[in-house]
């Protein structure tokens, strides 16, 4: 495990690096194309084109939106983009509400109904701080174009992270379903599972077996349920979020706080008075309490947070590492053809290695979840234990 703790380490400092890598190039590239910082009106060449955007790419894939894109193709002034447009619900109480599909804002070149959906170019226009206003959200605008402040709009729509969630949970039942299903017809009972029943009950005995029953002794019938719905709807999501045009739900803050405060909730319920006791009055000399103390009822919540970062900080970085390597053959192209092309084979081969690491963390992670919040319950009770044994 710790092996595979430093690979991942690494992992992540090799995506951080690739991303200043990218951010470097485009810089480059046109300083070299403004012939040393001056303009270029005044040597009388045409103004070039803007080099390809990573930023852009890497957060319109990791960041949240109103359709599914797959991909985008022809020139830059008139691209054509392959999408499944999502359900808009918007509601304003100086407007009421409005619903519509997200293709009517015609991927941000045209406001509909009075709302804009925000690109980099547009909310430029608009004049708005990006730090309030994000691309991908929905703002109010006048008849004529300008942002309109004095609407409130509240958008409760279906984006592509609610509506992916929604599939990887029909998923989930669908599967525990199909596979009860067989158990009830005696399959599995009076004879060998088979296919996807016996892939599930693997699963099943190995959570059972190497995180319930090690973490929770004998209270883990209680909180079996619990720890395979969080390991399946996690592994779900996460080889969801490997499919190119799709979601990386777990790579949303947002996703991993719920669970986490999910976690949190069901090991506050579990505690007792031991464990309370453990936290406020600590087995250490009187002079160390008042240090420890605190640090005790810190680490109460740094548990859930901790849950919470270590999912998203691992599925957003192989994300951002693939997506990188992908970037680099069109910036190198865009400064010069041949390195690009001569780039392509290296940077398809590192994606691919990558890719397959990325399977193995997808599983990974879902362990370590469900293990860790199996280990923080059965810390919440663990002072019982020493005293059944005492008792006895």
């Amino acid at each position: 495990m710790g092996m595979i703790s430093g690979r991942l380490k690494s992992l992540l400092v090799a995506a951080f690096s690739v991303f200043f890598v990218i951010n470097s190039l485009p810089v480059l590239g046109q300083e070299d194309h403004e012939n040393n910082g001056q303009p270029a009106e005044q040597h009388g060449e045409v103004k070039k084109p803007k080099l390809f955007d990573a930023n852009e790419v890497i957060f319109g894939h990791i960041m949240d939106a109103h359709e599914f894109h797959f991909l985008s193709y022809g020139p830059k002034e008139h691209q054509k983009h392959v999408t499944i447009p999502l359900p808009v619900i918007l509601y304003s109480p100086q407007r009421g509400l409005t619903t519509f599909m997200s293709s009517k804002f015609h991927h941000g070149h045209e406001a509909y109904k009075g709302y804009m959906v925000l690109t980099e170019h547009n909310r430029a226009e608009l004049g708005l701080d990006p730090k309030k206003f994000f691309v991908g959200s929905i703002v109010p605008v006048t008849e004529d174009g300008k942002f309109d402040s004095t609407v409130k709009v509240y958008d409760i729509s279906l984006t592509r992270n609610v509506v992916q969630m929604m599939l990887a949970l029909i998923v989930l039942v669908w599967i525990m379903l199909a596979v009860a299903k067989r158990y009830h017809k005696g399959e599995g009972v009076t004879s060998a599972p088979k296919g996807m029943q016996n892939t599930i009950e693997t699963v099943v005995n190995f959570v059972k077996d190497e995180v319930a029953k090690p973490n929770l002794g004998h209270k883990y019938p209680r909180y079996l349920p619990l720890l395979l719905t969080i390991f399946f709807f996690i592994l779900i999501n996460n080889i969801f979020g490997l499919i190119p045009g799709s979601a990386n739900v777990t790579g949303n803050i947002a996703f991993t706080l719920v669970l986490s405060l999910i976690s949190f909730v069901v090991i506050m319920f579990s505690t007792n008075k031991h464990y309370w006791a453990h936290i406020f009055n600590p087995p250490v000399p009187m002079g160390v309490k008042p240090i420890l103390v605190p640090v005790e009822i810190l680490g109460v919540f740094t548990k859930p947070f901790a849950l919470m970062i270590r999912l998203f900080a691992n599925m957003v970085a192989g994300h951002i590492l693939i997506i990188c390597l992908i970037s680099l053959i069109f910036i190198l192209g865009a400064l010069n053809q041949y390195v690009g092309i001569g780039f392509a084979p290296l940077s398809i081969g590192f994606t691919v290695f990558i890719y397959f690491i990325e399977i193995l963390v997808a599983f990974l992670q879902a362990f370590i979840f469900t293990n860790l919040t199996a280990v923080f319950i059965g810390q919440a009770f663990e002072g019982e234990h020493h005293a059944e044994e005492a008792h006895h």
